[in-house]
Protein backbone atom coordinates (compact mmCIF):
# COMPACT_ATOMS: atom_id res chain seq x y z
CA UNK A 1 0.00 0.00 0.00
CA UNK A 2 1.42 3.49 -0.59
CA UNK A 3 1.75 5.96 1.92
CA UNK A 4 0.62 9.70 1.44
CA UNK A 5 2.67 11.68 3.04
CA UNK A 6 2.33 15.56 4.15
CA UNK A 7 4.00 18.86 5.07
CA UNK A 8 3.93 17.79 8.71
CA UNK A 9 5.77 14.73 7.71
CA UNK A 10 8.91 16.36 7.33
CA UNK A 11 8.71 18.96 10.18
CA UNK A 12 10.76 17.19 13.02
CA UNK A 13 13.86 17.99 15.29
CA UNK A 14 16.92 17.44 13.63
CA UNK A 15 20.29 18.15 16.15
CA UNK A 16 22.84 19.86 14.46
CA UNK A 17 25.60 17.35 15.44
CA UNK A 18 23.61 14.86 12.46
CA UNK A 19 24.05 17.55 10.25
CA UNK A 20 26.65 16.58 7.74
CA UNK A 21 29.14 19.73 7.15
CA UNK A 22 31.20 17.50 4.49
CA UNK A 23 29.83 15.30 1.70
CA UNK A 24 31.29 11.59 1.49
CA UNK A 25 34.06 11.08 -0.10
CA UNK A 26 32.35 9.33 -2.68
CA UNK A 27 28.95 10.31 -3.96
CA UNK A 28 27.36 7.63 -4.78
CA UNK A 29 28.22 6.09 -0.96
CA UNK A 30 25.76 8.56 0.39
CA UNK A 31 23.06 7.16 2.23
CA UNK A 32 19.31 6.82 0.75
CA UNK A 33 16.81 6.14 3.11
CA UNK A 34 13.72 4.02 1.59
CA UNK A 35 10.38 5.27 2.97
CA UNK A 36 8.39 2.35 1.13
CA UNK A 37 8.72 -0.22 4.35
CA UNK A 38 7.19 0.39 7.86
CA UNK A 39 10.24 0.92 9.34
CA UNK A 40 12.27 2.99 6.68
CA UNK A 41 15.43 0.58 5.68
CA UNK A 42 18.36 2.43 5.98
CA UNK A 43 20.63 1.76 2.24
CA UNK A 44 23.41 2.96 0.22
CA UNK A 45 23.10 5.79 -2.58
CA UNK A 46 24.55 3.35 -5.32
CA UNK A 47 21.74 1.29 -4.82
CA UNK A 48 19.02 3.57 -6.04
CA UNK A 49 18.70 1.00 -9.59
CA UNK A 50 18.30 -1.58 -7.75
CA UNK A 51 15.08 0.04 -6.31
CA UNK A 52 13.58 1.40 -9.87
CA UNK A 53 10.57 0.14 -11.94
CA UNK A 54 9.78 -0.32 -15.80
CA UNK A 55 8.04 2.82 -16.72
CA UNK A 56 10.29 4.56 -13.62
CA UNK A 57 11.13 8.84 -14.95
CA UNK A 58 14.23 10.13 -13.63
CA UNK A 59 14.02 13.72 -14.38
CA UNK A 60 17.63 15.35 -13.79
CA UNK A 61 17.96 19.18 -13.43
CA UNK A 62 21.34 20.32 -15.34
CA UNK A 63 22.00 23.86 -13.97
CA UNK A 64 24.84 24.83 -12.76
CA UNK A 65 25.17 26.71 -9.42
CA UNK A 66 26.81 29.71 -9.98
CA UNK A 67 29.03 31.48 -7.02
CA UNK A 68 25.98 33.56 -5.76
CA UNK A 69 27.17 35.29 -2.96
CA UNK A 70 29.20 38.22 -2.55
CA UNK A 71 31.05 40.17 0.18
CA UNK A 72 31.59 44.14 0.34
CA UNK A 73 31.07 47.68 1.46
CA UNK A 74 29.33 50.24 1.09
CA UNK A 75 30.53 53.89 0.32
CA UNK A 76 30.39 54.52 4.22
CA UNK A 77 32.58 51.43 4.67
CA UNK A 78 29.74 49.35 6.31
CA UNK A 79 29.52 45.44 5.20
CA UNK A 80 27.29 44.11 2.80
CA UNK A 81 26.63 40.50 2.08
CA UNK A 82 24.54 39.47 -1.24
CA UNK A 83 23.30 36.80 -2.71
CA UNK A 84 22.20 36.59 -6.30
CA UNK A 85 18.63 35.17 -6.62
CA UNK A 86 18.59 35.92 -10.35
CA UNK A 87 20.59 37.43 -13.44
CA UNK A 88 17.82 39.13 -16.01
CA UNK A 89 18.84 38.04 -19.74
CA UNK A 90 20.95 39.77 -21.77
CA UNK A 91 21.60 42.46 -19.10
CA UNK A 92 24.00 43.32 -16.31
CA UNK A 93 20.96 43.57 -14.05
CA UNK A 94 20.33 41.33 -11.41
CA UNK A 95 18.12 40.88 -8.51
CA UNK A 96 19.55 39.69 -4.94
CA UNK A 97 18.93 39.93 -1.31
CA UNK A 98 21.29 42.07 0.35
CA UNK A 99 22.08 41.67 4.40
CA UNK A 100 23.52 44.96 5.73
CA UNK A 101 23.13 47.19 8.91
CA UNK A 102 21.22 49.81 6.86
CA UNK A 103 19.36 48.77 3.35
CA UNK A 104 21.79 50.66 0.68
CA UNK A 105 19.08 53.31 -1.03
CA UNK A 106 18.61 53.38 -4.71
CA UNK A 107 21.30 55.29 -6.54
CA UNK A 108 24.08 53.87 -3.61
CA UNK A 109 26.98 52.20 -5.14
CA UNK A 110 28.15 48.99 -3.48
CA UNK A 111 32.24 47.66 -4.32
CA UNK A 112 32.13 43.83 -4.14
CA UNK A 113 35.26 42.14 -3.33
CA UNK A 114 37.70 45.31 -3.90
CA UNK A 115 37.05 44.03 -7.73
CA UNK A 116 33.59 45.87 -9.26
CA UNK A 117 30.75 48.13 -8.26
CA UNK A 118 27.24 47.33 -8.21
CA UNK A 119 24.45 49.69 -8.35
CA UNK A 120 21.08 50.19 -6.21
CA UNK A 121 18.13 50.43 -8.56
CA UNK A 122 15.61 49.68 -6.22
CA UNK A 123 14.04 46.99 -4.50
CA UNK A 124 11.96 44.38 -6.55
CA UNK A 125 10.78 40.98 -6.41
CA UNK A 126 7.65 39.37 -4.54
CA UNK A 127 6.89 42.37 -1.34
CA UNK A 128 10.43 44.14 -2.50
CA UNK A 129 11.86 41.45 -0.90
CA UNK A 130 14.95 42.07 -2.85
CA UNK A 131 17.19 44.52 -4.20
CA UNK A 132 17.57 45.21 -8.25
CA UNK A 133 21.53 46.09 -9.11
CA UNK A 134 23.43 46.83 -11.96
CA UNK A 135 26.87 45.38 -12.31
CA UNK A 136 29.74 47.35 -13.78
CA UNK A 137 30.68 44.07 -15.70
CA UNK A 138 29.06 40.36 -17.15
CA UNK A 139 27.06 38.76 -14.49
CA UNK A 140 28.42 35.31 -14.71
CA UNK A 141 31.54 36.16 -15.34
CA UNK A 142 32.09 38.38 -12.34
CA UNK A 143 30.34 35.89 -9.78
CA UNK A 144 32.67 33.38 -11.18
CA UNK A 145 35.67 35.26 -10.60
CA UNK A 146 34.86 36.96 -7.10
CA UNK A 147 31.87 35.17 -5.87
CA UNK A 148 31.85 32.38 -3.55
CA UNK A 149 29.79 29.09 -3.44
CA UNK A 150 25.71 29.45 -2.08
CA UNK A 151 26.28 26.81 0.70
CA UNK A 152 22.95 25.91 2.53
CA UNK A 153 22.84 28.35 5.84
CA UNK A 154 23.25 24.92 7.31
CA UNK A 155 26.17 24.72 6.72
CA UNK A 156 28.67 26.33 9.32
CA UNK A 157 31.88 26.49 7.51
CA UNK A 158 33.13 29.08 5.11
CA UNK A 159 33.04 27.56 1.11
CA UNK A 160 36.76 25.85 -0.16
CA UNK A 161 37.83 24.90 -3.35
CA UNK A 162 36.31 21.17 -2.41
CA UNK A 163 32.93 22.71 -2.27
CA UNK A 164 33.16 24.20 -5.43
CA UNK A 165 33.42 20.69 -6.99
CA UNK A 166 31.03 18.68 -4.52
CA UNK A 167 28.34 21.70 -4.55
CA UNK A 168 27.40 20.46 -8.17
CA UNK A 169 26.18 17.97 -9.73
CA UNK A 170 28.87 16.26 -12.01
CA UNK A 171 26.39 16.23 -15.38
CA UNK A 172 25.60 20.47 -14.44
CA UNK A 173 25.61 22.44 -17.72
CA UNK A 174 23.80 25.85 -17.81
CA UNK A 175 24.57 28.64 -15.37
CA UNK A 176 21.95 30.18 -13.15
CA UNK A 177 21.06 27.69 -10.14
CA UNK A 178 22.17 29.39 -6.67
CA UNK A 179 20.88 26.22 -4.66
CA UNK A 180 22.20 22.34 -6.26
CA UNK A 181 19.19 20.04 -6.62
CA UNK A 182 20.72 18.22 -3.69
CA UNK A 183 19.59 14.51 -3.86
CA UNK A 184 21.43 14.80 -7.09
CA UNK A 185 24.52 15.42 -6.03
CA UNK A 186 24.66 11.83 -4.78
CA UNK A 187 25.15 10.91 -8.56
CA UNK A 188 28.52 10.21 -9.61
CA UNK A 189 30.26 8.82 -12.95
CA UNK A 190 29.94 5.45 -11.92
CA UNK A 191 26.15 5.14 -11.24
CA UNK A 192 25.59 7.07 -14.69
CA UNK A 193 28.35 5.39 -16.63
CA UNK A 194 26.29 3.38 -19.96
CA UNK A 195 27.70 0.46 -18.94
CA UNK A 196 25.75 0.74 -15.34
CA UNK A 197 22.51 2.15 -17.47
CA UNK A 198 22.38 0.41 -20.70
CA UNK A 199 21.06 -2.94 -19.36
CA UNK A 200 18.80 -1.75 -17.22
CA UNK A 201 17.46 0.82 -20.41
CA UNK A 202 17.25 -2.24 -22.60
CA UNK A 203 15.21 -4.14 -19.81
CA UNK A 204 12.79 -0.94 -20.22
CA UNK A 205 12.67 -1.26 -23.64
CA UNK A 206 12.04 -4.92 -23.94
CA UNK A 207 9.22 -4.85 -20.94
CA UNK A 208 7.98 -1.74 -23.03
CA UNK A 209 7.68 -3.38 -26.07
CA UNK A 210 6.49 -6.40 -24.68
CA UNK A 211 3.46 -4.83 -22.45
CA UNK A 212 2.15 -2.49 -25.86
CA UNK A 213 1.98 -6.04 -27.75
CA UNK A 214 0.45 -8.07 -24.59
CA UNK A 215 -1.54 -5.16 -24.42
CA UNK A 216 -2.31 -4.55 -28.59
CA UNK A 217 -3.14 -8.62 -28.48
CA UNK A 218 -5.68 -8.13 -25.65
CA UNK A 219 -7.24 -5.20 -27.43
CA UNK A 220 -7.80 -7.11 -30.49
CA UNK A 221 -8.86 -10.57 -28.94
CA UNK A 222 -11.61 -8.49 -26.68
CA UNK A 223 -12.76 -5.67 -29.33
CA UNK A 224 -12.87 -8.35 -31.92
CA UNK A 225 -13.51 -11.36 -30.02
CA UNK A 226 -15.85 -12.81 -33.02
CA UNK A 227 -13.07 -12.64 -35.19
CA UNK A 228 -9.94 -13.02 -33.56
CA UNK A 229 -9.23 -15.12 -30.91
CA UNK A 230 -5.61 -15.85 -28.46
CA UNK A 231 -2.36 -16.91 -29.84
CA UNK A 232 0.32 -17.37 -27.70
CA UNK A 233 1.22 -14.74 -25.22
CA UNK A 234 1.82 -12.01 -27.44
CA UNK A 235 -0.49 -12.90 -30.20
CA UNK A 236 -3.90 -13.47 -31.88
CA UNK A 237 -5.11 -15.18 -35.03
CA UNK A 238 -8.25 -15.74 -36.94
CA UNK A 239 -11.23 -17.61 -35.74
CA UNK A 240 -11.52 -21.05 -37.36
CA UNK A 241 -15.59 -19.78 -36.70
CA UNK A 242 -14.83 -16.49 -38.12
CA UNK A 243 -17.26 -15.12 -40.44
CA UNK A 244 -16.20 -15.08 -44.14
CA UNK A 245 -15.33 -11.47 -46.05
CA UNK A 246 -18.45 -12.54 -47.98
CA UNK A 247 -20.84 -13.06 -45.00
CA UNK A 248 -19.39 -9.15 -43.57
CA UNK A 249 -20.12 -7.95 -46.72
Amino acid sequence: MSRHFTVSDFDFALPPELIAQHPAAERSASRLLDGRADPPVDRVFRELPELLHPGDLLVFNDTKVIKARLYGAKASGGAVEALVERVLPGTREVWAHMRASKSPKPGAVVRFAEAFDAEVLGRCGPDDGLFHLRLSGDPFELLERHGHVPLPPYIAHDDSADDVRRYQTVFAREPGAVAAPTAALHFDETLLAPRTLAIEIAILIVISCLSFQRTRALQMVRQYYWLYEPHGPLGWRLRQDAPSRSAQS
